[in-house]
């Protein structure tokens, strides 16, 4: 099976690019991931089977071997965002939460662009939360 790198995925659309040691990059979908894995990190390496799909070669049955170092905790604690900012932000979630909850108590889904626009914040507070 050969092997490579994640040259770039997007886990919000399910696909991205795995560069060969040696060949093309590889076309990957979500559907050649492991069981439970939703997204890949750019540099880690994998082992994959190879199948020609229309565009060119695809990606089957991706399997990590070796996920990147990650960035050390001092570090990750100095890109992070201030108390006093996070307290702003939550807040700020919170009534952007709210007006959605308006909208189902009213017995209607919030229209497509509110909802996408919430999806996004929400992602960026978890991001901000876990680092």
């Amino acid at each position: 099976m050969p092997t490579g790198k994640v040259k770039w995925y997007d886990a919000e659309k399910g696909f991205g690019f795995l560069s060969q040691e040696s060949g093309p990059d590889v076309y990957v979908r979500a559907e050649a991931l492991p069981e439970g894995t939703t997204a890949l990190k750019p540099g880690t390496k994998v082992e994959f089977g190879i199948a020609q799909g229309r565009r060119g070669d695809q990606a089957l049955q991706v399997r990590i071997l070796d996920a990147p170092a990650s960035v050390s905790r001092n570090r990750a604690e100095a890109k992070r965002k201030s108390p006093d900012a996070m307290v702003t932000i939550v807040e700020d979630v919170i009534r952007l939460l709210d007006s959605t909850s308006e909208a189902y108590r009213h017995g209607r889904h919030p229209d497509k662009a509110a909802g996408k626009q919430t999806a996004k914040v929400l992602r960026a507070l978890a991001d901000e939360l876990d680092s």
